[in-house]
């Protein structure tokens, strides 16, 4: 597996590209376009891999991934299975601010448009106050064609660019656009073992043999092009499958939690989860309770 450079179809009479897709899961593998991309989740759970960072993802859900960043929706392994229930579906935008619109994106009124692009290359997920109000737009730029979907367009990056909050990068390390072919093999190919393995003890050894590298070289390599250490990214992966699991409440308790992510002891898992998350498993699920309810 590797990072793919798409070229997304584009039609000779649109500037933003609307796709809606119903699948039995979502596009497998690492991938990164020139188009920035608008992703509303409407079915379907799973990691978004975001550069060198994960976030679970679920129903309901807005992203915004910037231009030639590589990301993957992976949905969850029960996705992939014989279960004809489990649907992935989502609404995309995809505008590319330096092709057909970069004559717009230069004028002087549209300046500040380009510039919430630019700083937010990164990516960044839709805080929940405003996704609704999000979603809605979203479908007034799918219902509308010619001039009006693109005026609907400007209304709803008018509307991103206007919240009133800070908004947190899916990915937090290097330029996307840097990764090399063969740098993106590598990665790819770390990444999807630790999201196959996490729940396993997994061993630098491991990961290395995956990678085809030495332990050392792998170390240097992976701390180099993502930012992290493994065990770091290893522990982060693993907590952020354990908030899934916690906040979706089908789990027996947090120790089975805990174990069934790769924690060989609840202790290590409450350090751990604390110091990534901020709060202790418990407090994690209480304030969650609170604000769904």
């Amino acid at each position: 597996m590797k990072v793919l450079q798409f070229t997304i179809p584009v039609a000779h009479d649109k500037s933003v590209i609307v796709q809606q897709d119903h699948l039995p899961h979502f596009y497998p593998y690492l991938h990164r376009h020139t188009e920035a991309q608008i992703a509303w989740i409407q079915e379907g759970e799973g990691t978004l891999v975001a550069g060198n960072n994960m976030h679970g993802f679920k129903p309901g859900e807005i992203y915004f991934v910037g231009p030639n960043q590589p990301h993957l929706f992976k949905s969850n392994p029960e996705y992939f299975g014989n279960d004809d229930s489990k649907k992935a579906s989502s609404l995309m935008l995809f505008f590319n601010p330096c092709g057909p619109l970069a004559s717009l994106f230069g004028l002087p009124e549209m300046k500040s448009f380009k510039a919430f692009i630019d700083q937010n290359a990164q990516g960044f997920k839709v805080p929940s106050m405003y996704a609704e109000e999000v979603s809605m737009q979203m479908r007034e730029v799918q219902d509308a064609s010619g001039p009006d979907q693109l005026m609907q367009f400007f209304l709803l990056l008018k509307f991103l660019s206007k919240m009133k909050v800070k908004l947190q990068p899916l990915s937090s390390f290097g330029n996307a656009a840097s990764f090399s072919e063969n740098e993106g093999i590598r990665i790819s190919n770390i990444y999807n073992y630790i999201l196959q393995h996490y729940s396993k003890d997994i061993t630098l050894e491991n990961v290395s043999d995956a990678a085809h590298m030495t332990p050392q070289a792998f170390c240097r390599y992976f701390k180099k092009h993502t930012g992290h250490t493994f065990i770091s990214f290893l522990n982060e992966t693993r907590i952020n499958e354990a908030c899934k699991r916690l906040t979706n409440g089908m789990y027996d308790s947090i120790s089975a939690v805990a174990y069934n992510c790769g924690f060989n002891s609840i202790t290590n898992f409450n350090r751990v989860f604390k110091s990534i998350i901020g709060n202790s498993p418990r407090e994690y699920i209480d304030n969650y309770l609170k604000n769904v309810g």
